[in-house]
């Protein structure tokens, strides 16, 4: 418990030191995008400075680590069982255009489980942090999952890949599904932030296809810690390399599952 505390800590000042730089960046990149290969699919300047200053932090501090971080790839000793996953700028599309939903996701896999998370949006200088067994919080204080128990009275969330232009396998059916089986279903383009959501009762459940680790290491710990579940669409443990992720308040994991496997049937 002792080194998730320290791990914790760590991911902590990364974030933040993270944030500062999206702050300083906003509104001033709009000749610095790029497209990374698929068309919607953008880069900046601050996701790159983000992300260097991210890594400076964690190899200050664990040289002996393995990363893999969403502009830079893998990095570190490829046999250590610590593996942080690393978005600088997770919603890089919101960013862009100054739309305000994006945040920096950091996440410490340890023999290929999440076991360390911090989230971190800037605009609204809203921390959530969470290691195993030590609970999840928002700015320091405990957060836990909503207590709705009926589909009809639940708000959902869920986001579009980068190839859905390409694929037929997308979630457009499940996203008109479930917005006339509940209350709504939000897309606020920053899948990090999603999975906070879940973790403090925002939102009751998120489910989405086409994610990266990077996308979901983080997130996947603070919904845990603080009460909900999180699995495959079929309920199944969840392999962070699917790129599929189910994640809860718990008391609607079931019927959210099952209404997946319906719709995908």
């Amino acid at each position: 418990m002792t080194n998730l505390q320290v791990f914790l800590d760590i991911a902590t000042e990364a974030a933040l030191a993270a944030g500062v730089i999206l702050q300083d960046y906003l509104g001033k990149v709009e000749d610095a995008i790029s497209e990374k290969g698929r068309p919607g699919d953008l880069v900046t300047a601050a996701d790159q400075t983000a992300e260097k200053a991210i890594l400076a932090v964690i190899n200050r501090h664990f040289p002996e680590h393995r990363i893999l971080a969403e502009e830079s790839g893998k990095l570190g000793n490829q046999t250590s069982q610590y593996l942080w996953v690393i978005d600088p700028l997770d919603g890089t599309t919101n960013y862009a255009h100054q739309y305000p939903c994006f945040s920096t996701s950091i996440g410490l896999l340890v023999e290929g489980e999440p076991k360390v998370g911090v989230i971190y949006d800037p605009l609204r200088e809203e921390l959530f942090q969470a290691a195993a067994g030590l609970g999840a919080t928002r700015n320091r204080r405990p957060i836990k999952v909503s207590t709705t128990t009926e589909l009809g009275k639940s708000l959902l969330t869920t986001g579009f890949a980068y190839d859905r232009r390409e694929t037929s396998d997308t979630n457009y059916p499940e996203f008109c599904h479930f917005t006339h089986r509940t209350q709504g279903v939000r897309r606020g383009g920053s899948a990090a932030l999603d999975l906070a959501y879940v973790s403090c009762g925002r939102v009751d459940g998120y489910w989405e296809r086409g994610l990266a680790p990077w996308d979901m290491g983080a997130g996947i710990i603070l919904v845990r810690e603080a009460g909900g579940k999180v699995t495959a669409y079929n309920g199944s443990d969840l392999e962070i390399d699917s790129g599929r992720i189910l994640a809860t308040n718990g008391y609607l994991h079931q019927v959210i599952s099952d209404e997946l496997m319906q719709v995908n049937r």
